[in-house]
């Protein structure tokens, strides 16, 4: 029983670790763009394309 709970709770912190990965990604592109619209003006462009790079980001390491 030790080791099913074990187990379980191996499994658990994986997942949760894949969905923290994926909301750090989205953010980090978002935050990114953010501050290159901010010094460049080129709002919401940058902001955009780094999102979408940032989502990019989750599919490509969320395959496995």
């Amino acid at each position: 029983m030790a080791d099913d709970r074990r187990q379980l709770i191996r499994s658990l912190g994986f997942l949760s670790s894949i969905g923290i990965s994926m909301v750090a990604a989205s953010f980090i592109g978002l935050f990114i763009g953010y501050k290159l619209d901010g010094w460049w003006g080129t709002s919401p462009w940058m902001t955009l394309l780094w999102l979408g790079i940032g989502i990019a980001a989750v599919f490509a390491t969320s395959s496995y």
